[in-house]
């Protein structure tokens, strides 16, 4: 069994701040931990844009506060995310986070994430595996 919080892991190798600026991730569940997802609380800050593309990844998102602009850019269709609500990148959809205020998000990716990645120039987190990253 695993018991740890988000605050355990601030400032840690899994609280991962994006080179872009637009965001911070506190990684609690990795790859390293073998149970094939990994769960991250996400926080994408007011006044941001952040394009992304999971091309190797499955990702659930469900908002736990603030509130943001979805675009699929796939469609150009817009969704208004506010607590309460979740998406599901099932199609590896390239879209865009428009936050309008510090908005967190509980995330969950499959497959698992190592805790090393950030966003590339089209949008997308490599596949790593456990060792790459060590």
């Amino acid at each position: 069994m695993i018991v740890r919080s988000f605050k355990d892991i601030e400032g840690t190798d899994r609280h991962v701040k994006a080179a872009s600026g637009t965001w911070e991730s506190k990684r609690i569940v990795l790859a390293k931990e073998r149970v094939g997802f990994s769960l991250h609380e996400t926080t994408v800050y007011a006044g941001t844009e952040t394009s992304m593309w999971y091309q190797n990844h499955i990702e659930a998102v469900l908002c736990v506060e603030g509130e943001s602009e979805l675009t699929n850019e796939e469609t150009g269709e817009k969704h208004w995310i506010t607590p309460g609500t979740m998406y599901l990148l099932d199609g590896h959809e390239r879209h865009t986070l428009r936050p309008k205020t510090d908005s967190r998000y509980i995330c969950v990716f499959n497959p698992p994430v190592t805790g090393r990645e950030d966003h590339d120039e089209n949008g997308v987190y490599p596949l790593l595996t456990d060792e790459e990253a060590a």
